[in-house]
């Protein structure tokens, strides 16, 4: 075995889904073409009510059912409990993240990051791939992320990421929604991860609706983010390498 083979075989992807039958099983096959020999690929079935587990299912994905539906962030987080994998890549399920980017979440992490973010604003948006008020709703959450913790991030809910699961170890999640993206990151900031952030592309979706609701889970991020602010800081510890 390569050192490449090897590196991919200690690497989970974890889909979270809900609703997304039309997409699932090219989301699928395209992770296993970016990702030759890939460790795991695990389907969170979040509740569907259509046919996204099966189709996963058949694309050859490992599946775990929720239900009823409880939210991306319980879904993720079940997940990363599931999962084996040293690495952990996190991606959306609708298709508008492009899995054939997954190398370049990765190659940080082989460099010694340990949260790689793959930010859509140092990328792109294709058109139609996000609306004015979530466009601008990101950017006012960003900007308070950067001014309450004084760093420089360009996307803070990006769903396209990579983390080492020594630093998810150390990490107490709570989010059971959308604001699972501003957990994850805030506690890696918080305990001294190093963060990356890398520029993606950012597609429309095909199919389906998105079930993000801006006014009520943008209030539910920021809550997140000042909860987490005012938490006692935690001592940070060195990661294992």
């Amino acid at each position: 075995m390569t050192a490449v083979d090897d590196a991919a075989a200690r690497v989970s992807v974890i889909l979270p889904a809900y609703n997304e039958e039309v997409t699932i099983a090219r989301v699928v096959g395209a992770c296993r073409t970016a990702v030759p020999g890939l460790g795991e690929l695990l389907v969170v079935d979040d509740g569907s009510s259509d046919a996204t587990a099966e189709r996963a299912a058949q694309a050859g994905a490992r599946v775990l059912r929720v239900s009823p539906n409880r939210g991306k962030g319980y879904a993720l987080r079940l997940g990363i409990e599931r999962s084996a994998g040293e690495v952990l890549v996190f991606l959306d399920a609708d298709g508008q993240d492009d899995p054939c980017e997954i190398p370049l979440l990765l190659a940080p992490i082989a460099a010694g990051a340990d949260l790689v973010v793959g930010s859509r604003f140092l990328g792109r948006f294709e058109p139609g791939a996000i609306t004015t008020v979530n466009r601008y709703g990101t950017r006012a959450l960003t900007g308070t992320v950067n001014l309450l913790f004084g760093v420089r991030v360009t996307d803070i809910l990006a769903g396209f990421r990579a983390v080492r699961r020594a630093l998810l170890d150390r990490m107490a999640l709570q989010a059971e929604g959308y604001d699972i993206e501003t957990d994850l990151l805030l506690q890696a900031i918080r305990l001294g991860g190093q963060v990356v952030e890398v520029p993606v592309r950012r597609t429309v979706r095909q199919a389906g609706d998105s079930h993000l609701h801006p006014v009520a889970d943008g209030l539910r991020i920021l809550r997140r983010i000042l909860r987490i602010r005012l938490q006692p800081q935690p001592r940070p510890t060195p990661l294992e390498r």
